[in-house]
């Protein structure tokens, strides 16, 4: 509980720059009309394209928005500030469904583009899960970038869980059947794999997803599979490309975004989940293993529209 107070106010100050990117602009349309009109609208509509909610969401809310003053009769601007609240909330809930690979013997995979800190989120995950009394294996399957699987090894070491491969130049697919025989062989609960970080050349990589996935098919069709993709949201509108781009490769379950603290661009969030109908799984606000925790679209926009001594309230 102190855990999740922690990044709660963790939160609420890495989202300082989203805030004064969205919510003041907001705020003075609240304050700026005296009556809600296209004008209005319109204004709405632009301060939450440019605060990077992707024009998707942003249709869908102010949709949602019109048709709750229509049938509320609203007539006051600042009457509709929690609605739009609400609103995104209803955008970005994930479900309780999300995460039920934790409750399975599942296969993670974890993709990314290098430099989004995709090898210390999955450092921190296997922690998480391991925290949570999970046998955790990880498979060390980007072996196209020098260094990563040191990197992975030194997670791995800090979170307490084995791990299978890391030399570079070795064949993805055949660290995947060896992580999968240790994952049998130990009882995991969790085969957590990196795998390659490279968009540039999407059929190289797509073909390397495919033999990756036909080795699990194979050895370990019982394993549920969940494939999260890692997203800097200091990127904006180029973190949802890039979510597009991987979802053509592999159906992508989940998003993971790092980076949300100290960027002006926390309303991409809302735009992945509009956008792909891929829910944002997990959220990463700093350096420590505690600095990743799991999504709650409650959590987040109250983290974000509540001033902080409200957010406090809020989350006491």
């Amino acid at each position: 509980m102190e855990e999740k107070k922690g990044f709660f106010k963790r939160l609420v100050s890495g989202l300082t720059k989203t805030r004064d990117n969205i919510v003041s602009g907001m705020d003075s349309i609240f304050h700026g009309f005296s009556k809600i009109d296209e004008d209005f609208y319109e204004e709405l509509e632009e301060t939450l394209i440019m605060g990077d909610l992707g024009v998707h969401a942003t249709m869908e809310i102010l949709e949602d928005l019109r048709e709750k003053v229509r049938t509320m009769h609203l007539k006051d601007p600042m009457e509709c500030r929690q609605l739009l609240i609400d609103s995104i909330k209803e955008q970005m809930d994930v479900g309780e469904t999300a995460y039920e690979f934790e409750n399975r013997t599942s296969v993670v995979f974890v993709i990314g583009v290098n430099g989004v800190g995709k090898t210390t989120t999955i450092g921190k995950l296997a922690g998480k899960l391991r925290d949570q009394g999970k046998k955790v294996v990880l498979a060390a399957a980007d072996t196209f970038r020098a260094a990563a699987g040191e990197q992975l090894r030194e997670w791995a070491n800090r979170a307490g869980v084995d791990m299978i491969g890391g030399q570079e130049g070795a064949d993805p697919a055949s660290v995947v059947y060896d992580a999968v025989a240790a994952a049998k062989a130990r009882k995991a609960d969790v085969l957590l794999c990196d795998t390659a970080g490279r968009l540039h050349n999407k059929k190289d990589l797509m073909e390397e997803l495919k033999k990756i996935k036909r080795v699990i098919d194979r050895e370990y069709p019982e394993a549920f599979r969940e494939t999260l993709v890692v997203l800097d949201a200091t990127t904006g509108q180029n973190a949802l490309a890039q979510a597009k781009e991987f979802n053509e490769v592999g159906d992508i379950t989940g998003v993971i975004l790092t980076k949300m603290d100290g960027t002006a661009k926390g309303g991409i969030a809302v735009a992945i989940q509009a956008e792909l109908g891929i829910p944002v799984k997990y959220i990463g606000v700093g350096e420590t293993i505690n600095d990743l925790q799991k999504f709650d679209s409650d959590e987040f926009v109250n983290a974000l529209f509540y001033r902080e001594e409200e957010a406090r309230e809020t989350a006491d």
